[in-house]
């Protein structure tokens, strides 16, 4: 259960005005959260403020990227407060350990996970107060009182007080303890599509991102960095740069040289001349080749187990039918629409930072290395974001902002990053490469499975890069009394982090269509395949069924039509996905994909579908089109004529279908990505016979 304390305003911010403030400890689940310390026992890191008029102000420590957070926690808090959901107001809380914990930010898809329980629960400890406080001016029992709409009301007399007029009252009572949320049967808003709360203000342009902060005197920022990863600069020139017309200042800072000018033009226009020398280290002689085989070179080799059952090695070794086979997938850029940027001013006793992330605690950490102040005197202004899907949880863009601003004490600097920069200076999705080899029995049904996983690590414990194997270790369902997973570290120079359902968005992609490389061996059904292997895991089971039925996966096909297969356990959600394709002229087309998803229980089915959506378009676009290569040590794609994504006449028609269910939410942000490529996959190897394991698949691999 989830502690409620009523929190003096003293204590919280004195901006919170009058009403009643309630705090509660949001528990933060993630592994990034674990490195930063778990907050103190029983010591708030979430508030509820209910004002004297009628506005219900939740301070929110996620961020808000486009998956729709604001308007899902407002339902969720708005039906257990039994308030109208529009008088919900969220606000981006400043960074502050000793009043939210020692990691703001989100990755994972954790808001509704971490914040379901504990938000329905201060959203009916409040109800509770609110209640009691009329109970007592109107001098009656609490059981004749009850609650609608922000008003509580009078059963015998129908007398009504909106909630502001007693928040103050509320404010002075006990918290009462054991106070249970609402029946589901009795839910308003949860589980309904409700229209997201920010569109009007993101169609208008008055949302505030990130690239869209302008502030008195501010001058503007491009750096130029090395073409290596890991590259230095020896010197520069910035003669001719600075005499290009708005230019003011030219810096070196840690990660390349920076121009400074009256306006991002200029800037760009100024660093298109300067002249730079650089020791590009021992990484200019690495390709996407030469890593390939590094990969292969460590999968060879002994390994660390990520998940063990059986005897893996002693099953393949005595196996009547082995199957043995290589999957490859290439590093890929998380290309958001709004490239990295940032502003800030830097002062001898302050530093303050405007930024688009998903970060806040590590951009505050990261501004005061840079100036060398107490964390306590840096401030950091969460603003929306153009798209984050992992790109944003890294803060490299922050840290060079204000070593730029530093140089220029006083003066705002805005950082623009364009999109050459975002693209050839990311921390990408890792590359991996994977060994499978698997036994079957006279039956055809596998006995034995191993994988080897060669993957830069992100991060790594004891030689171990979970993230590197996930979807291969506990969230594999498939029941095979013998399997081994083995972890290979394999660093390459370039930088890697979480990319939109991390390991999960190679990894499925390689073991489901290894599975349905062994269904196929003996002729079995993949569908049917599946259900047998998944007897254990209803869950994951249900979605395959419904996505099969929904598909109609039992009925003919129009000639020249093909299906594919994948299911998905990732982020606390379930799903599993039809693609149905042809191919004619030499050319794939996905017409139409089924997915089915039991994501807990379902705050906004309209969100749900449109996150779903999304996340098939980004997954489609890495399994037709995403591909970063390295050549001379660097990135060779600058932009979307080289990093093509999916184009509006190229997205198949879309059918989700939501498994009603009372289990705890899950993650849906990220939860489609991983299960469209291998789907598309099945169902070429369907239309043709030909086996696709490496990613991308374009046309020239398929014909």
């Amino acid at each position: 259960m989830t502690s409620v304390t009523n929190v003096s305003r003293r204590s919280f911010l004195r901006t919170a005005g009058s009403g009643l403030v309630l705090g509660f400890v949001l528990q933060q689940r993630n592994k990034l959260a674990a490195q930063f310390g778990p907050p103190p026992p029983n010591k708030p890191n979430a508030y509820i403020h209910i004002g004297t008029d009628d506005t219900v102000t939740f301070t929110i420590t996620k961020a808000e990227m486009g998956q729709g957070t604001i308007t899902s926690l407002s339902q969720v808090l708005a039906d257990e407060l039994d308030v109208d959901w529009q008088k919900v107001r969220t606000e981006f809380a400043p960074v502050d350990p000793d009043l939210y914990g020692p990691l703001q930010g989100v990755v994972g898809s954790q808001s509704i996970r971490t914040l379901w329980t504990p938000l329905r629960t201060v959203g009916a400890t409040g109800r509770a107060m609110l209640i009691q406080a009329a109970a007592q001016k109107w001098g009656v029992p609490t059981e004749q009182v009850r609650t609608e709409n922000g008003f509580v009301i009078n059963t015998a007399t129908n007398d009504r007080l909106g909630y502001g007029s007693i928040a103050q009252a509320a404010a002075a009572l006990p918290i009462p303890q054991g106070i249970r949320p609402k029946d589901p049967k009795t839910f308003r808003y949860i589980g309904t599509p409700m229209k997201r709360l920010d569109t009007r203000e993101k169609v208008m342009g008055r949302a505030p991102f990130g690239i869209d902060t302008r502030l008195p005197g501010m001058l503007y920022a491009v750096v130029q960095r090395c073409p290596v990863f890991g590259g230095k600069v020896v010197s520069f020139d910035a003669t001719k740069a600075k005499a290009v017309p708005g230019v003011k200042d030219v810096v070196q800072i840690s990660y390349g040289v920076a121009v400074v000018a009256n306006n991002t033009w200029a800037a760009m226009e100024g660093r298109k001349v300067l002249d730079i020398k650089w020791d590009e280290g021992p990484s200019a002689s690495v390709s996407s080749a030469t890593i390939s085989r590094m990969f292969a070179e460590r999968a060879s080799q002994p390994g660390v187990s990520a998940r063990k059952e059986g005897d893996a090695a002693a099953a393949l070794a005595s196996a009547g039918k082995k199957i043995e086979r290589v999957y490859e997938a290439p590093f890929l850029s998380h290309a958001p629409m709004e490239p990295m940027n940032c502003t800030a001013v830097v002062r001898p006793d302050s530093c303050e930072v405007w930024a688009s992330t998903q970060m806040q605690t590590p951009s505050r950490d990261i501004a005061a290395q840079a100036t060398g102040l107490p964390k306590e005197k840096v401030k950091v202004n969460s603003l929306y974001m153009g798209g984050g899907f992992g790109r944003r949880a890294r803060v490299d863009y922050v840290g060079e902002t204000v070593e730029i601003a530093k140089a220029m004490m006083g003066v705002p600097v805005k950082l623009t990053w364009s999109r050459e920069d975002d693209m050839q200076h990311d921390w990408y999705r890792p590359a991996s490469y994977v060994k499978f080899a698997a036994a079957l029995d006279s039956s055809g049904w596998p006995t034995a499975l191993s994988a080897d996983v060669a993957c830069p690590p992100f991060p790594v414990v004891e030689n171990l890069s979970r993230t590197a194997v996930q979807g291969f270790d506990a969230e594999m369902h498939y029941s095979i009394p013998n399997y081994q997973v083995d972890y290979h570290m394999a660093n390459t120079h370039v930088p890697v982090s979480f990319w939109r359902s991390v390991g999960h968005s190679q990894n499925q992609f390689f073991i489901e269509s290894f599975i349905d490389e062994l269904a196929a061996e003996t002729g079995k059904d993949p569908v049917e395949f599946r259900r047998h292997l998944l007897a254990g895991s209803p869950r994951l089971l249900g979605v395959l069924n419904l996505a099969a039925e929904k598909a109609g996966w039992d009925k003919p096909l129009p000639a020249g039509r093909f299906r594919g297969v994948a299911a998905v356990n990732n982020i606390g959600s379930y799903n599993a996905q039809v693609a149905e394709i042809s191919i004619a002229q030499g050319k794939l087309k996905v017409h139409r994909v089924v997915c089915a998803v039991d994501c807990g229980y379902n705050v906004n089915p309209a969100i749900t579908r449109q996150q779903i959506e999304g996340g098939m378009v980004y997954g489609l676009t890495a399994a037709l089109k995403g591909e970063i290569t390295i050549e001379r040590g660097r990135v060779k794609q600058a932009n979307f004529n080289t990093y093509d994504v999916i184009r509006i006449d190229e997205m198949p028609q879309v059918e989700v279908y939501i498994v009603p269910s009372t289990e705890a939410p899950g993650g849906i942000g990220e939860a489609s990505t991983p299960g469209i490529a291998p789907a598309v996959a099945n169902a070429i190897f369907a239309a043709t016979g030909k086996r696709l394991r490496k990613l991308p698949m374009r046309n020239s691999d398929i014909v």
